[in-house]
C-alpha cells in the first residue's frame, strides 16, 4: 500500500532539525530523556521496512540490517581476511534484544548497553575463532520510546531524519575524510572521490574502547527516519535520497533507494532501513501496518545460505542484487587464513590499512641487490661492447691504434704504437690522424695505418 507522508501543514510544528552542512548538530539538544521534549505527546508508531542487497561487486554480503516496532539498526562489517559478515551480524542478533516496549530505564543508557553487549559479542567470537582478528562493523542505532527515538552511531553508516519535505543527516562519519571535512581542507563532493574515503577511525571490534556518538530526537507525525550503510550514501547525493524519501511506503522507498544506489555506481554492499512515524489513527487507518513483523536482513539473515539473490526475489530476504555478482580479485601478496566454502569476500581495504608485511627490511635489500645487479651487468656489457671498437690517433707525435670510444677516457686506451711521426704526413693525412679515423677492427685500423704510410713524406724530404 503507497501511502503518502502526512501534510507538513496540518501537523505540530516540529522543532529546529539539523541541517546537512551540520551534520553533527543532532535535532534536539543531547542529554537524559528527562531533558528531551518533543512536538507532540502522543503516542506514536512506526510503520518501517528493511533491506540489504549484495551488490554487482561484491561476492559476500557483509552488511547486516534490523527493523521492528522500537528499533532500527544497519551496521555494515569489515571484510577482508576477517569476516565482517560475522561481526555486522552478531551485532544486530545482540541489538535485536532492544526491540522491546520502553520500560523505565532511560533510552540512551539502554542503547549504550545495548552496543557495548554486541562490542563484547564481537570479543568473544574473536576469542573462539583467532581468524577472526581484525573483524569489525559499524552501527547506527534508532531505539524507538513512542515519541522519540536514541540513535548511537559508531562508523561510517548514516542516519537521516526526512520532515517537512527537508532531508537532514543526523550522524556524523567517524572516517579519516570527515575529519579533513571538519578541518575545511576538502569539501563533501571531493570527499565522495577522496581514495581514503572508505577509512574509518570508529568501530565495534570487541579490543578497542567503544565511544559511540548518542544523542536523543523527539519525533512527529509524519516524519520519516532512513538509516542506510555507506553503499547508498556514498554514491547517492542528498536531493535524490530526499527525491526518493519523499513519496511511497517505507517498502517503496527502501527499495528505491537501493535501486537508485546500484545504478549510481554503488560497488558495497547496499542497505537500507526506512520508518514512518504514525499516530495511532494513522496506524489503524493502515492495513499493511498490523501485518508487520521485525525483519532481519543481510548477513543476519544470510549467514547459513551465504547464496547471493537476484533482483528482488522476495524483498523480505532482503536481497535485491540486480545483477549476478562477480568475484572480486585478491590483491597479489595477500593472503586468506579464514577456513570457508566458498571463500568469504575479499574486501581487504574496506576499513583498516592492511597489517605491515614482514620481512620487510629483507624484501627491500634483495630489491636493492637486484637493481644493483642489472646496473652492474649493463655498465659491464657497456663496456666489452667499446672495447671491441678500433680507431687511428695520435701518441706523443706518433701515430697509433687505439681501443675503444673516441673522445672516452675511460674507455679508451692506446692499443698498438708505430714508428710513423706525425710529422712526416702530408697536411691532410695529419689533420685526420689528430681528428680520430674509425676503424670495424683492429685489421682494419692496421691497414689504414699502413695506408697513411705510404703517403709519408721521410723526414729529410727524399724519396
Amino acid at each position: 500500500m503507497t501511502r503518502p507522508l502526512p501534510d507538513a501543514a496540518s501537523q505540530p510544528r516540529p522543532p529546529e532539525g539539523p541541517t546537512v552542512d551540520a551534520p553533527e548538530q543532532p535535532a534536539v539538544p543531547v542529554g537524559d530523556d528527562d531533558d528531551i521534549a518533543g512536538p507532540t505527546t502522543e503516542q506514536l508508531r512506526l510503520s518501517y521496512y528493511a533491506i540489504s542487497d549484495v551488490g554487482r561487486v561484491r561476492k559476500d554480503n557483509q552488511d547486516s540490517g534490523y527493523a521492528g516496532p522500537w528499533l532500527l539498526a544497519v551496521c555494515d562489517g569489515v571484510g577482508g581476511a576477517a569476516r565482517g559478515d560475522i561481526a555486522s551480524s552478531t551485532a544486530v542478533y545482540e541489538l535485536r534484544q532492544l526491540d522491546e516496549a520502553p520500560g523505565s530505564a532511560d533510552l540512551l543508557t539502554r542503547v549504550t548497553d545495548g552496543l557495548h553487549e554486541a562490542h563484547q559479542s564481537i570479543a568473544v567470537q574473536v576469542d573462539q575463532d583467532p581468524a577472526l582478528s581484525g573483524t569489525s562493523t559499524t552501527a547506527t542505532v534508532a531505539l524507538f520510546d513512542g515519541q522519540r527515538i536514541a540513535i548511537g552511531h559508531i562508523g561510517d553508516s548514516r542516519g537521516y531524519l526526512y520532515r517537512a519535505g527537508e532531508l537532514s543527516q543526523i550522524t556524523t562519519d567517524h572516517t579519516f575524510v570527515q575529519s579533513l571535512i571538519d578541518e575545511g581542507r576538502i569539501t563533501e563532493e571531493e570527499a565522495r572521490v577522496h581514495p581514503h574515503r572508505n577509512l574509518i577511525l570508529k568501530a565495534l571490534d570487541g579490543l578497542h574502547e567503544v565511544e559511540p556518538d548518542l544523542f536523543a530526537i523527539a519525533l512527529a507525525p509524519g516524519d520519516r527516519v532512513f538509516l542506510c550503510s555507506d553503499g547508498a550514501s556514498g554514491v547517492l547525493e542528498d536531493a535524490r535520497m530526499a527525491d526518493i524519501l519523499s513519496s511511497g511506503s517505507p517498502e517503496f522507498a527502501a527499495i528505491e533507494l537501493v535501486r537508485a544506489s546500484l545504478d549510481a555506481g554503488s560497488s558495497d554492499n547496499v542497505t537500507c532501513v526506512v520508518a514512518d512515524v504514525l499516530t495511532e489513527e494513522q496506524a489503524a487507518a493502515d492495513a499493511s501496518y498490523s501485518d508487520l513483523e521485525p525483519m532481519v536482513v543481510g548477513a543476519a539473515a544470510e549467514l547459513k545460505r551465504r547464496t547471493p539473490r537476484g533482483l528482488f526475489r522476495g524483498h523480505r530476504s532482503g536481497d535485491t542484487g540486480e545483477l549476478e555478482p562477480v568475484d572480486a580479485e585478491i590483491p597479489e601478496g595477500v593472503g586468506y587464513a579464514i577456513q570457508a566454502d566458498p571463500p568469504v569476500d575479499p574486501e581487504t581495504y574496506r576499513y583498516a590499512p592492511l597489517a605491515p608485511r614482514r620481512f620487510t627490511w629483507l624484501r627491500r635489500l634483495l630489491a636493492a641487490v637486484i637493481v644493483l645487479g642489472l646496473v652492474w651487468i649493463g655498465l659491464a656489457s657497456a663496456y666489452w661492447w667499446s672495447q671491441q671498437q678500433y680507431y687511428v690517433g695520435e701518441h706523443e707525435g706518433q701515430v697509433a691504434v687505439y681501443r675503444g670510444i673516441d673522445g672516452l677516457p675511460g674507455l679508451s686506451s692506446v692499443y698498438r704504437t708505430t714508428d710513423l711521426a706525425l710529422d712526416d704526413l702530408p697536411e691532410g693525412a695529419r689533420a685526420q690522424v689528430e681528428e680520430g679515423i674509425d676503424a670495424d677492427s683492429y685489421e682494419d685500423a692496421k691497414d689504414t695505418v699502413l695506408r697513411i704510410a705510404a703517403d709519408a713524406v721521410p723526414a729529410d724530404g727524399q724519396e
